[in-house]
């Protein structure tokens, strides 16, 4: 039999809370993070086409961490860490009585330590010190930074690897943790996801490349409108989310409260184009397909989706055509929501983000509202799309997550019994 997997802990940082409970209350009010965006250190904003953003506003890491790395590590770490504290504690993992090479971390970033890569950089060509570099902006900026320093903040000494593909890099975070934790090779894994790349480098280059929203810089919140016909392009994000997957036979031993059991997962490449998705949407269904049969589950038994749904006027309507491939006549008697219309889009944390709000669904019966849905865009509408909340008794959940790079992610969830 195959070992189950299964979710005991969450943690969250986000535009609209941090901290799980804080987050969900919002997501379920319905709240947007979307705010003007903070002006950048002697660069004025009026040169920049997008001027919004969702913004962890008064984030302070002293208030959250203990010790060195408060202070040490780059925000995205930062946001990691705090994530992955409160995921721990809600777990009620006690590390002293874990064999630490039995637990791994897997995080997903989509860019790493680009505020202290972006400074440093900046400082070295004005000041043409190259000794007054920072010492740690080598260990700081790479990739594996954030899962580096997790892991030694819990004394976690299994698998430790960072996954990067963009803007599913934590669902395929979920889907190592998921592998490692069936195969063996860990009986828990704290899972990641974090990105904190509101820079004046990496704003700009989404800028240049025309996908973020620009129509709405006087009116912030109504930026990020998934599915509506006036999207306009997606809305940058920052934030981390945390969960930790354990065995069910682990979990049980030590009496853990869980929220939901991880059922499968698929990746796939759409080998096409490294912004585009293919528009006829047959890669993002196979990769659906591939997830459900790893899951051992069929299309009709999936009852909600959270969806990748960036706000793209072509990625929106490639998902829904997507969905319609798969569940065919009962795509709209699916529950479907963009949790990307409230926080933005979080790039390397969008897919741990909407996994916590998987779990979360699939316990409480609520699929928290599509802000901003105000013109359904006939391309991309399905009737399960709602403004407000729903509240369904929900066995299945599936969670999309599609990256640049021509990458597909999927993960499923179900309630456990």
């Amino acid at each position: 039999m195959r070992t189950r997997v299964v979710i005991t802990g969450l943690g969250v940082v986000s535009p609209i809370g941090i901290g799980v409970g804080q987050f969900w209350k919002n997501a379920l009010e319905g709240h947007s993070g979307i705010s003007a965006i903070r002006p950048f250190d002697g660069f004025p904003l009026e040169s920049y086409r997008s001027q919004v953003a969702g913004q962890v506003l008064n984030f302070n890491p002293a208030q959250y961490l203990d010790g060195p790395h408060a202070d040490r590590v780059d925000r995205y770490a930062q946001f990691a860490l705090v994530a992955a504290k409160e995921a721990v504690a809600d777990s009620a993992l006690r590390m002293e009585r874990e064999d630490p090479h039995r637990v791994g971390v897997m995080v997903g970033a989509g860019m790493g330590g680009m505020v202290m890569g972006e400074r440093e950089i900046t400082q070295l060509y004005r000041s043409h010190k190259p000794h007054r570099v920072h010492p740690n902006f080598i260990p700081t900026i790479t990739l594996n930074s954030a899962s580096g320093i997790v892991a030694m903040a819990h004394g976690a000494k299994g698998p430790n690897l960072t996954i990067s593909t963009a803007c599913s890099s934590s669902a395929h975070a979920m889907g190592q943790a998921l592998t490692a934790v069936r195969t063996g090779q860990a009986d828990v894994v704290i899972t990641v996801g974090a990105d904190a790349s509101i820079t004046p480098l990496v704003f700009a280059g989404f800028c240049s490349l025309r996908v973020l929203s620009t129509g709405f810089n006087d009116t912030p919140i109504r930026a990020s409108r998934p599915f509506d016909r006036a999207r306009d392009g997606f809305v940058m994000g920052e934030g981390a989310g945390a969960l930790i997957l354990e065995s069910l036979t682990h979990a049980r031993k030590r009496k853990a409260r869980i929220y939901a059991e991880v059922a499968g997962y698929a990746a796939t490449s759409e080998a096409y184009h490294m912004v585009i998705p293919r528009e006829d949407g047959t890669e993002v269904a196979k990769t659906m397909h591939l997830a459900l049969r790893d899951a051992e589950l069929s299309p009709a038994q999936v009852d909600y989706i959270n969806a990748h749904a960036t706000s793209t006027p072509i990625g929106d309507a490639v998902e829904v055509r997507a969905l319609r491939r798969v569940f065919k006549t009962r795509a709209d008697r699916i529950l479907v929501n963009a949790t990307k219309s409230m926080i933005g889009h979080t790039l390397g944390a969008a897919g741990a983000i909407g996994s916590i709000t998987c779990a979360l669904s699939l316990q409480a019966g609520q699929i928290h509202p599509t802000v901003n849905y105000e013109d359904p865009d006939p391309a991309c509408w399905l009737q399960g799309i709602s403004t407000d909340v729903e509240e369904r008794s929900l066995k299945v959940a599936l969670m999309n997550a599609f990256g640049f790079g021509s990458n597909n992610a999927v993960v499923v969830f179900k309630r456990y019994q």
